[in-house]
């Protein structure tokens, strides 16, 4: 026992399995106090931040495509799983690279949590006109009942895992219990203890609980995880940066998304390098923790060069990336803007070189928009760069913020180096062997779903598909009024004034060529990539649900990529 009470410490929140490979894996738990932690005979002590305890257990010595039946002890004290669960027992599922693999990925969800069965008939209206059906507590109650050998191996959250703008309603009344919500920022998240509670509150539900401590989960942050356009443009920077409450509000989603998110997305080769991992963990109490992460955060903030959020995994043959598309975007004054550093981008192309079967690019945003919504963007950009005259940037950029015109259509530069990227890749440039059978471009950020196929530059033979699929939201809803923008930009009309505002703004033509071949959706989904060796196979899948039956996953489309 660790307290002088002689109650045993308990488990706030998890455990998630997060890092897994053929022989480790990485199980992420917070604990109310300071402890150890055991799983699988591994014992691992906890570290303190600003009086918030977490564990950080690697699990290795592993055989690959194995299962391994875990509990969590705190002191000595078994707390996972929960006594009479009604979910199965959780698992370690090592790879194997000769087995099959399939990809889980969706972004956008919203703590606003399924309600128990007692208190679903009396706030089902409600409930469903808000946000719908979850579609991770759908996916949770699915696999309740599925063998674990068609559970996913990995799940990818790309982005907005927490809304800090827009939090559930236990964090509102955790923030007025706190202070007064009606001095800025309100009842949005104002610091790093609000953050901790935030991610309390989204990762609580018993069914998505038990859903990250068996699927590994991989994450890359968006926008909401901060505040709604994050680093949109240079103007938007200053203008928060100007608030009394932003250096807090920014610090701590930093120190938060650090401890919350990133590290689970490190391998155990990867932690033993990272010179703020060990910083923490040597600090001499939770407050000097805090310190370094602060600094850190402010860096992070005021100066990222040399700070990487991306990522990248091998599964046998399927390369992931994962891309940050918020952090390190460059921001000046003019029209050399871009998604991601020349530093940043180099270590993309490094990341895809070699030999692939398949290439997964992993981004919170869209790199492929619908053709009208593309080129509306891309000539924001160029106003905004002073291509209509100094007298229409201010314009310009009342438009990008009003309209959300951030995505990589917007930033022409890291665009185009992207589609190169995309010649090269199915070209077969920097590649040991043949070029990829399939490269997938994931996106989410936009609130509906949908599949689009990539027509590569004239004269360029290639048997690789290339595809965007865009899975978003998993649980939120795009409100109406956006709904009818986004059907009217994308009608043919809309297409062809998008088409005439580039050329009037003189913007080049994209290299590429795509065309949406499956949705939009505007349901709460998931998504799936299936491999098998040069074959992959996408599915889509929405939730549902009705008085008679839990939430659960529904298949909306399904189809070959390779």
């Amino acid at each position: 026992m660790s307290d002088s009470d002689g109650a045993a410490p308990v488990l706030v929140l998890g455990p998630l399995l997060r890092y897994v490979s053929e022989t480790v894996a990485t199980i992420w738990a917070e604990t109310d106090r300071a402890c150890r932690v055991t799983i699988l005979g591994r014992e691992t002590a906890t570290f303190e931040v600003a009086g918030h305890h977490y564990a950080l257990a690697v699990i290795d010595g592993l055989e690959p495509g194995q299962a391994y039946e875990y509990q969590v002890a705190l002191d000595g004290t078994v707390c996972w799983p929960e006594p009479d669960s009604p979910f199965p027992a959780s698992v370690i599922r090592t790879l194997d690279r000769e087995r099959p693999l399939r990809m889980v990925f969706g972004s956008c969800r919203i703590a606003e949590l399924n309600f128990p069965p007692r208190w679903r008939r009396r706030r089902r209206e409600r409930h469903q006109q808000d946000h719908g059906a979850d579609a991770l507590g759908a996916l949770a109650l699915d696999l309740r009942v599925a063998p674990p050998e068609h559970w996913p191996d990995i799940m990818l959250l790309i982005g907005d895992q927490v809304y800090a703008d827009e939090v559930g309603p236990a964090t509102r009344q955790f923030i007025r219990k706190r202070r007064d919500p009606d001095q800025s920022p309100g009842t949005q998240v104002k610091d790093f203890t609000e953050y901790c509670f935030l991610y309390r509150e989204a990762w609580s539900e018993p069914a998505v609980r038990w859903l990250l401590s068996v699927i590994p989960s991989a994450m890359i942050f968006d926008d909401h995880d901060v505040h709604d356009d994050w680093n949109t443009s240079a103007s938007w920077r200053r203008d928060f940066q100007a608030k009394p409450w932003w250096r807090d509000r920014i610090d701590g989603a930093y120190m938060s998304y650090w401890l919350y998110q990133h590290l689970g997305n490190l391998s155990a080769d990867d932690l033993a390098r990272d010179e703020l991992w060990r910083d923490v963990r040597k600090a001499a109490d939770g407050a000097a923790a805090a310190a370094v992460l602060r600094d850190f955060a402010e860096r992070a903030d005021t100066s990222p060069d040399g700070i990487r959020w991306s990522y990248r995994r091998a599964f046998g043959r399927v390369r992931l990336v994962a891309i940050d598309a918020r952090s390190g975007r460059v921001l000046p004054d003019d029209q050399r803007r871009q998604m991601v550093s020349d530093a940043e981008w180099r270590w993309v192309r490094e990341s895809v070189a070699g030999d692939w079967d398949h290439v997964v690019l992993a981004t919170s945003l869209p790199l492929l928009l619908a053709r009208g919504i593309h080129d509306v963007e891309a000539w924001n950009e160029a106003v905004c760069a002073g291509a209509w005259g100094r007298r229409f940037t201010r314009v310009g950029e009342r438009i990008r913020r009003a309209g959300d015109l951030e995505h990589w259509a917007a930033f022409g530069r890291s665009f185009t180096a992207f589609e190169q990227l995309l010649t090269e890749l199915a070209g077969g440039a920097g590649a040991s062997g043949s070029p990829p059978a399939t490269v997938s471009v994931l996106g989410g950020d936009i609130h509906h779903s949908y599949l689009a196929e990539v027509s590569l530059p004239a004269g360029v033979s290639s048997r690789t598909r290339v595809y965007q699929l865009v899975c978003s939201p998993i649980h939120n809803l795009l409100p109406d009024n956006f709904r009818r923008l986004q059907r009217l930009v994308t009608s043919r009309a809309g297409s062809l004034a998008g088409a005439v505002l580039t050329r009037l703004a003189r913007v080049p033509a994209p290299q590429l060529s795509w065309r949406v071949t499956e949705g939009p959706w505007f349901s709460n989904m998931l998504a799936s990539l299936d491999f098998d060796g040069r074959r992959a196979r996408v599915g889509f899948d929405r939730s549902a649900s009705d008085p008679a039956q839990s939430p659960h996953l529904i298949p909306v489309h399904r189809s070959d990529l390779s």
